[in-house]
């Protein structure tokens, strides 16, 4: 524990200083090494802060503002929807008859749970329009490989042997080529045509039988919408492959267009971009997966049913299913806090949501296109990508930009992402966020390229007024180190 401290503390330490005071306890004839092995008994006090109970709680309070995060201002990350996270979700998942479950509880003491469990894997049924959903997958990545895993699991049932390759767009997230290769599959890749979307013509020469099937973004990483999707879904499917949506952009079609419509067969929502429940950070997300009629059976189990006669609900292990996929049934407080999203907008909400954030994105758009290029503009849904390979030419790439936009105290957009773009900058401004808002992230990054064209080089040194000013990035990434070390105590 006392490697964890946050070493600026120590500064403020005077010797005697109290925060508090523990009772005095009187050990008789105790033997601590009767308890603890002697090689883990300290030989010497531990070198702890003094400080004040105040100064404690200032001192956290004070970084934990530091950090930029949505509540403190706009968060414009392209491809992550990084939109405001409602407090009442929060709230209700922290009530007692939640939060103080345990998942080893007899089932007929946690049928509220279970009930909440139901109804919100028939929400996003109703969303997706698919046959079933499973909630267990802790995150989208890991979606993405239950997915791939169902894919194996049908072709495996149908002795579909030679089915080896999956194809991803050259737009794809980074996670999904990741998962195809750990579920045992190869990538192939197909190339986007002039106007941003797959390749119709390229796509054709890359089928083949050994095609299990295709990872595809709707809409894609350009913020557009693959609107030769039927076309793309019928030649994947004659080759009996099943077509997977990765619903990282799924907040620009919910109530608008369901992905079984579409031809889908799979795909997985991730609660944390659509639904308004927190990123994981690491921690604990969600990745809930999607399937048609084909793949219900495989499905990780258990899943949980309702039985209409005996009115309570109870789980199902399906003979065929891929298996348990996560301890117990997923990340139970992240489902809460979407459950209640939903409720709370109801479908026309939900559908007011899809459309405000596809009105920001244009809004936004409109408002930087005299000042920065913006390749693909053409069928702009709910983010978009400008380049900055003009300012580039003047000596100042997408990466100075994106540093100096931090000091107006936004975060910065997703740089150099998507790949097919040079000196990409990808922003998402989701619904959440106001004209007002709008409108001062525009006048920023007109600003920033004004000084740019007055070559003002103190941009070369951004952030300037952040607490942690510019880094080397490449020795950071040669030379990580993480862990701080107290080297009083080592």
């Amino acid at each position: 524990m006392i490697n964890t401290l946050n070493p600026l503390i120590f500064t403020k330490s005077k010797k005697n200083r109290q925060g508090f005071k523990l009772p005095e306890v009187e050990f008789q004839d105790i033997e601590l090494n009767e308890f603890i092995p002697d090689n883990f008994l300290r030989k010497k006090n531990p070198n702890l802060p003094e400080l004040t109970e105040f100064q404690v709680v200032r001192h956290y309070t004070n970084l934990s503002v530091k950090n930029h995060h949505v509540d403190k201002d706009f968060y414009p990350l392209g491809s992550c929807t990084m939109k405001y996270n409602p407090k009442i979700n929060d709230y209700i998942a922290g009530l007692p008859g939640f939060s103080l479950l345990h998942p080893n509880q007899p089932l007929e003491s946690v049928q509220g749970a279970l009930k909440l469990y139901y109804e919100l894997e028939r929400m996003l049924i109703e969303i997706t329009g698919f046959k079933a959903v499973s909630l267990q997958p802790s995150a989208g990545s890991q979606g993405e490989m239950v997915g791939l895993l169902l894919m194996k699991a049908y072709h495996r049932k149908k002795k579909n042997k030679d089915k080896s390759i999956i194809i991803i767009p050259e737009t794809a997230h980074g996670t999904n080529p990741a998962s195809v290769i750990m579920s045992g599959y190869q990538v192939r890749q197909v190339k986007s045509d002039n106007r941003g979307r797959v390749d119709i013509e390229h796509l054709n020469e890359l089928v083949d039988d050994s095609v299990a099937g295709m990872m595809l973004t709707q809409p894609n990483t350009l913020g557009l919408f693959e609107d030769h999707i039927e076309k793309i879904t019928s030649i994947i499917h004659s080759v009996d492959g099943l077509m997977y949506m990765d619903g990282a952009n799924l907040n620009a079609l919910v109530g608008i267009v369901k992905p079984d419509d579409m031809g889908f067969d799979i795909m997985h929502i991730n609660l944390h971009k659509t639904f308004s429940t927190p990123h994981g950070g690491g921690g604990p997300g969600s990745g809930p997966v999607g399937v048609n009629e084909k793949l219900v059976d495989f499905l990780p189990f258990p899943t949980v049913e309702y039985d209409k006669k005996n009115k309570n609900y109870f789980l199902h292990y399906n003979k065929d299913s891929i298996g348990r996929i996560h301890s117990f049934f997923g990340n139970f407080g992240i489902l809460v806090r979407a459950y209640v999203y939903i409720l709370s907008l109801g479908n026309k909400g939900l559908k007011e949501v899809s459309t405000n954030a596809v009105l920001n994105a244009n809004y936004l758009k409109y408002l930087l296109k005299d000042h920065y290029d913006v390749p693909f503009s053409d069928g702009t849904l709910h983010e978009f990508v400008i380049s900055a390979v003009k300012q580039k030419k003047k000596g100042y790439k997408a990466l100075v930009i994106a540093k100096k936009i931090l000091d107006y105290g936004f975060h910065s957009p997703t740089v150099y992402f998507p790949i097919n773009v040079e000196e990409s900058i990808m922003i998402e401004p989701t619904e959440t966020e106001s004209r007002e808002t709008i409108e001062k992230f525009a006048d920023t990054l007109i600003q920033i390229n004004k000084s740019i064209d007055m070559d003002d080089e103190s941009l070369l040194e951004a952030p300037l007024n952040t607490p942690v000013r510019k880094l080397n990035e490449t020795k950071a990434n040669r030379e990580l180190n993480v862990r701080w070390k107290d080297e009083v105590q080592s």
